[in-house]
């Protein structure tokens, strides 16, 4: 089982992809994940990929493959994953394709998780990050019982620079053009399915019921 989750910034795709691959013992390779990692690392390529995202732009193309190219290198996916933040643009769809192709690996669904823009420029800014331990608390639906603690390590929470309202904007415009393009793609290939939920429930309750429809 191959998936890849699309959505635009705050859609809950890396949620979703966690619960994914927990139950279904898959392997989850979240490039923004990947992205933090090389940054905190202060390497060539973290230092500038940190320029585009601080500024809310996409990280280039070039960097994005190469940053990908390396992780599956390195992990035992011939069967299992799950792929979160990946791809951004059209043209990262198809070199995807093609690297897939490369390693006899084809993809079985593609998720494309439809939320409403305004409604994550609101989840996205609300969002504050626990550096320590990776928690993550939303001001509104989720809030830390101590303001700006965090439960579990007891770190001071964070808004990160890309979660800041302003940025989320930009980041949504970029966003919006691009995803279109990419679901028309897989849409084509005859791997999209379309999954909508007000909670995290319920949306993990449509992709959960796509698979099962998939591998019956």
């Amino acid at each position: 089982m191959n998936l890849i989750l699309l959505g635009l910034p705050g859609a809950g795709k890396g949620t979703q992809a966690k619960k994914i691959s927990q139950e279904y013992k898959l392997t989850h390779i979240a490039t923004g994940d990947i992205f933090r990692r090389l940054i905190k690392d202060r390497t060539p390529l973290g230092l500038r990929a940190e320029k585009y995202i601080k500024e809310g732009r996409l990280v280039p193309d070039e960097d994005a493959v190469r940053i990908l190219r390396d992780e599956l290198s390195k992990l035992d996916i011939k069967s299992r994953f799950v792929l979160d933040g990946f791809p951004r643009t059209l043209n990262q769809a198809r070199i995807l394709t093609e690297i897939l192709e490369g390693m006899d690996i084809k993809p079985d669904l593609v998720f494309f998780i439809d939320v409403d823009p305004e409604e994550l420029v609101e989840r996205i800014s609300e969002r504050r990050v626990c550096l320590k331990c990776g928690s993550t608390y939303h001001l509104k639906h989720n809030p830390p019982q101590t303001d700006g603690i965090c439960d579990f390590c007891g770190e001071k929470l964070i808004q990160r620079n890309d979660d800041r309202e302003d940025t989320v904007r930009k980041r949504i415009q970029i966003h919006l053009k691009e995803i279109k393009e990419i679901v028309k793609y897989y849409k084509e290939k005859g791997l999209l399915e379309v999954v909508r939920g007000d909670t995290i429930e319920e949306l993990y309750g449509a992709i959960k019921k796509a698979i099962e429809v998939k591998f019956s």
